[in-house]
């Protein structure tokens, strides 16, 4: 196989795992909104408002919720955030920093879940 097909499916194959990502949250979170529990309800709209433009960007609020998803060692979550921040034009050099953040923050334990946030970093270049 040459090395142009071989780029070619592996960021087709990068870009399926993306649609997956995006596919499985967005179905599950219908299905879990569509439930009457109005607690949940309101949780996600807090979670959802949260990371609106304030005193501080909707940028500094999502590299925050990466920090923080890091240091939970939630792998959803840091997929949500680098997504986020990506969208929102973080720079790869801005991104490594703040995983630097949550390295410092949460020890080695997070070094795992930066290889997590890195990779999928890259599947959405």
């Amino acid at each position: 196989m040459s090395d142009k097909n071989e780029t070619r499916q592996n960021f087709s194959g990068e870009a399926e795992k993306v649609e997956e990502f995006n596919e499985f949250r967005e179905r599950m979170n219908e299905r879990i909104l569509d439930s009457a529990n109005i607690n949940i309800k309101r949780f996600f709209n807090l979670d959802t408002r949260v990371y609106d433009e304030g005193n501080l960007s909707k940028q500094t609020k999502e590299m925050l919720g990466l920090v923080a998803s890091l240091v939970l060692r939630c792998d959803e979550c840091i997929k949500y955030h680098v997504q986020q921040c990506h969208e929102l034009g973080l720079k790869e050099e801005e991104f490594f920093e703040v995983l630097n953040v949550g390295l410092v923050v949460g020890g080695s334990i997070v070094i795992p879940h930066m290889r997590e946030a890195v990779d999928f970093w890259d599947q959405l270049q």
